[in-house]
């Protein structure tokens, strides 16, 4: 093996951007959006143009970062204005928080309003201010919002007693947790730092992740079900983890429904870097944003 072979293969078991897994050729990427299957830097509008035909857009984030926040609104808008009957699907909100979503785009509740009534502290804790244009992107619209998330401690259950731990209406309701998938497994391991639980513990934090991706696959299809018109599209909004190589989400979605979906993994990065061809059809670059100390 090279040099050049070896420092990448050790690259890859390292980062969860150098992931074997799918077409594995390394892209250098940098700051904006760029094509995964040209390698060219490209712009919000061409990635709702690749979106045409497509139901489901999945935009991955690093919760704490207000740039993928703000990209993730512009991919929103150039859907709308590409004439798509936008919806958003949001791992922030758990489903039994759904009746608090409409008042807000519908304009019936002031922004504090809504931050308060949709318990956002609770169920999220990030700043708001963060997400903000987001939902302004929503609101100026009046597009739906999605609760795609189960409530917390059915995710804390199965992360300490494994699959088995939901009861027989949440296991209906949720559908087989498919656990073999070792591409997702591999991102998951991953992002554990590459040192994941072993044993039963380990298979059980495993369980409740899956759990998560299938949860939320499952709500998004639940929503978009009633609409057959092809110019209905929901962008998920979710962590990178749960979209990035297209697997999590995406991947059960595919599963369940059959149908395609894309992915827009956004990455925090100082500079140009490399990034595994798979990560995602498109890839957005900004800054790490600032940490507190």
């Amino acid at each position: 093996m090279s040099a050049a072979l070896l420092a990448f293969a050790i690259a890859q078991a390292s980062d969860s951007y150098l992931l074997p897994i799918g077409d594995r050729t390394p892209i250098a990427v940098g700051l904006g959006v760029t094509s995964m299957v040209t390698g060219r830097p490209s712009t919000v509008d061409e990635v709702a143009a690749d979106a045409a035909g497509i139901r489901y857009v999945l935009v991955g984030e690093s919760h704490d970062s207000p740039d993928h926040h703000r990209f993730q609104a512009d991919v929103i808008a150039a859907l709308v204005r590409r004439g798509r009957q936008v919806m958003v699907g949001f791992e922030m909100f758990t489903r039994p928080n759904q009746p608090n979503l409409a008042p807000y785009t519908l304009g019936r509740w002031s922004e504090a309003e809504f931050i308060e009534r949709s318990n956002w502290k609770t169920e999220w804790g990030f700043p708001f201010p963060i997400y903000k244009p987001i939902f302004d992107v929503v609101r100026e619209n009046r597009l739906p919002m999605v609760a795609l998330n189960v409530p917390r401690d059915w995710v804390r259950a199965v992360g300490r007693g494994g699959a088995s731990a939901l009861t027989r209406e949440q296991a209906s309701w949720v559908g087989d947790l498919d656990l073999g998938n070792r591409d997702h497994r591999m991102i998951f391991d991953s992002l554990m730092g590459g040192h994941p639980p072993s044993g039963t513990q380990g298979q059980n934090i495993y369980s409740a992740q899956v759990l998560w991706d299938e949860a939320m696959a499952q709500s998004a299809i639940e929503a978009m079900a009633p609409s057959t018109n092809p110019r209905r599209v929901m962008v998920i909004v979710a962590g990178s983890g749960h979209v990035m190589y297209g697997q999590g989400i995406g991947y059960r979605i595919t599963r369940r429904t059959g149908e395609p979906t894309l992915t827009v993994t956004c990455i925090d990065s100082s500079g140009p870097r490399q990034v595994s061809r798979s990560l995602g059809q498109w890839v957005f670059v900004s800054p790490p944003p600032p940490r507190s100390n």
